[in-house]
């Protein structure tokens, strides 16, 4: 898989759709993150759901804003309320020479095939599983509502989300990797970056499965402090290697709680 960033060799080959072959076996959850849960976020979603990853989405905004016809007239949406189909037929209606130039359509084309509308992170109720959401790219696996790492594409998002769980008081005393990998807003480089966490997932992933063989499967999958330190310790190590093979999406990480 040649990147812009420098190149790797993915776990295994994609189908000419994206699509690779299901290794089977463990798999860590993942959650990606960005403003309004339309492009970078969507991105890694969509890419992770190909590799048989299971990933949920969300946003970290007070709204869904995407441009419109000028800078001072965005089309603005709510989160959780308003689905990607409803956006496309709705700015399709409104200007489809506009909105398909400017790969509004495109996006939003690809993202009701991942799942059926932007949601907000703080809303997003940790722990309480997620029955309404089977239909969702990426969602089996994730049906008990925790993931073991997020990654957020902007270091805004990053705040949020640390802030955001801060705020909740760790109630699962679970521990989750917060990981940022700085993302221009703009569809070419959500493209690069969506690339780029997909390799850093896989790299995350072969070493939890190797810890997870060394502790044992029964206590790994516990996500206790404790049956999780093997791996946790292994993460910083991981990120370091993953970032001298991607030097243009700037990364940062830390361990929060759920």
């Amino acid at each position: 898989m040649e990147v812009a960033n420098g190149s790797t060799t993915p776990t295994t080959a994609p189908a000419a759709n994206g699509e690779r072959e299901d290794p089977g076996g463990f798999k860590l959850k993942f959650c990606t993150v960005c403003a309004s849960n339309q492009n970078r976020s969507m991105e890694a979603h969509l890419r992770l759901s190909q590799a048989h990853y299971p990933v949920i989405s969300f946003g970290t905004g007070s709204l869904v804003r995407l441009p419109g016809p000028s800078i001072t007239q965005p089309n603005v949406y709510q989160f959780n309320k308003v689905s990607y189909d409803a956006m496309y037929k709705e700015l399709h209606e409104k200007d489809p020479r506009l909105y398909t130039a400017n790969g509004l359509l495109n996006m939003l084309g690809r993202n009701r095939q991942v799942k059926w509308g932007p949601e907000r992170w703080q809303d997003w109720q940790i722990g309480i599983p997620r029955t309404d959401h089977t239909s969702d790219r990426g969602s089996e696996g994730t049906e008990g509502g925790v993931v073991d790492v997020v990654f957020t594409c902007e270091e805004r998002c990053w705040d949020a989300v640390i802030d955001d769980l801060l705020n909740r008081g760790s109630p699962l005393n679970r521990p989750v990797h917060v990981i940022n990998v700085d993302i221009k807003d703009n569809h070419e480089e959500a493209s690069i970056g969506g690339r780029g966490i997909l390799d850093l997932a896989d790299s995350l992933n072969n070493a939890a499965k190797e810890e997870r063989e060394n502790v044992g499967s029964a206590a790994f999958d516990m996500a206790s402090a404790a049956s999780r330190a093997s791996f946790d310790e292994r993460v910083p190590e991981i990120v370091g290697e993953w970032q001298e093979r991607w030097p243009n999406l700037p990364a940062t990480w830390t361990l929060a709680w759920f």
